[in-house]
């Protein structure tokens, strides 16, 4: 029986983990449950699943779960504040911590988990967007166990030869006769609208997309393909490779996750359904393989495969992404914390869609050369970058 924490259980991706762990109780057991302010959700969670621990990090949040829990006769202890997920995600009796919560907030309590050593099931883009070289040195350190969750980059780790696998964020690609990295991408809701409408756009046409259901801020970042820019920048810390071994294409039908292209010729391919829950059955069973909740492919009804080149003037957050990986690690740090808030904004309708592109290049022009090393230097370049995006908006928009 192994025992499993959730950092965001009730975002898109705890809800699905949930969904994967209910069909398997025999061999799972929640632990712990953590949200920032959804308490009726969590409640729900904490009722069906019996976790012996809950954490919220508004305190007030806290305070009214514990008493719904108490009356429903619940014996899950509930803790207050971002401390306690960093606590829950370095309990001694956690062996998984699903790392779900999106954004900055998400980066401590995985780090926590990776220097308690736990097997960390990765599904925050910002952990190695924002501190990749620290964050990957402290798994070594620790000898934490990485996996991907992003379909992208579960994708890719699945196709990738099995000695690979156990070590990919330190071994050279090359060495197992790969050329290069393949990241899919759907190309989001706008894939086909004239560029000229893009200035009008609002958000619930942004977060409408075609084949994912996921949360508001990332349906942003599918829209501008920010989240593939992130996901490039993921990628270069997972498999321990270089910018330009990785090159992003659009595949609207979202069958194929993403490929690894060896110096053979041959081409590995990883396919399902586009639903979270096939990437985390399969990282929660690793190195075995367990049944989930989703269908498989059905090659009769198959629709035709069709792949492309993102448009830069279509994509720019993509590219200006790819151009921080190539920088470095401050540039990285600086244009997450700038698209959040940007992203922010944006969802609450106080700058256009295309503001987002224009914030995200200033901050990151002022910011490209940051030379951060520490944790502490990291997390001071992500509030002086976020201050930066929102006194563009202030000034500009």
């Amino acid at each position: 029986m192994r025992k499993v924490v959730i950092l965001g259980s009730t975002g898109s991706i705890g809800v699905s983990t949930l969904s994967v762990l209910e069909q398997h109780p025999e061999q799972y057991q929640v632990l712990a449950l953590t949200a920032a302010t959804q308490t009726e959700a969590l409640l729900q969670q904490c009722l069906q699943f019996k976790p012996r621990y809950a954490a919220m990090v508004d305190t007030k949040a806290a305070q009214q779960l514990k008493q719904l829990l108490q009356q429903a006769g619940s014996k899950t202890e509930v803790l207050a504040g971002a401390e306690a997920l960093c606590q829950l995600a370095a309990d001694s009796e956690a062996d998984i911590v699903m790392a779900a919560i999106v954004g900055a907030a998400g980066l401590l309590p995985t780090l926590a988990a990776v220097e308690h050593g736990k097997t960390v099931l990765l599904a925050n883009k910002e952990a190695l967007v924002m501190s990749g070289e620290l964050f990957i040195n402290k798994v070594q350190q620790h000898k934490a166990t990485l996996l991907p969750i992003d379909s992208e980059h579960n994708a890719i780790f699945q196709c990738l030869p099995a000695a690979l696998q156990q070590q990919s964020h330190n071994q050279s690609i090359a060495s197992y006769g790969i050329s290069k990295l393949l990241l899919t991408g759907s190309g989001g809701p706008f894939l086909t609208t004239n560029l000229a409408e893009f200035a009008q756009l609002t958000p619930s046409q942004a977060v409408a997309h075609p084949n994912w259901s996921m949360g508001a801020k990332i349906s942003i970042d599918s829209a501008t393909m920010m989240n593939k820019g992130l996901e490039f920048i993921e990628a270069r810390w997972l498999f321990n490779c270089q910018p330009d071994d990785i090159e992003v294409v659009i595949h609207p039908q979202s069958i194929i996750h993403s490929m690894v292209q060896y110096t053979d010729g041959s081409v590995l391919a990883q396919l399902g359904q586009p639903d979270m829950r096939t990437p985390i059955a399969h990282a929660l069973a690793f190195p075995n393989r367990m049944s989930s909740p989703v269908s498989p492919l059905s090659f009769k009804q198959m629709r035709d495969f069709t792949f492309t080149e993102p448009e830069p003037e279509r994509y720019p957050n993509l590219y200006l992404a790819i151009a921080a990986c190539k920088y470095g690690q401050g540039a990285t740090t600086a244009i997450n914390a700038a698209n959040e808030v940007a992203v922010a904004a944006f969802l609450q309708q106080k700058i256009r869609f295309t503001d987002i592109h224009r914030i995200n290049a200033s901050c990151l022009e002022q910011y490209a050369l940051s030379k951060v090393c520490t944790l502490e230097e990291i997390l001071q370049l992500d509030q002086v970058a976020r201050h930066c995006a929102e006194q563009y908006i202030k000034d500009n928009c």
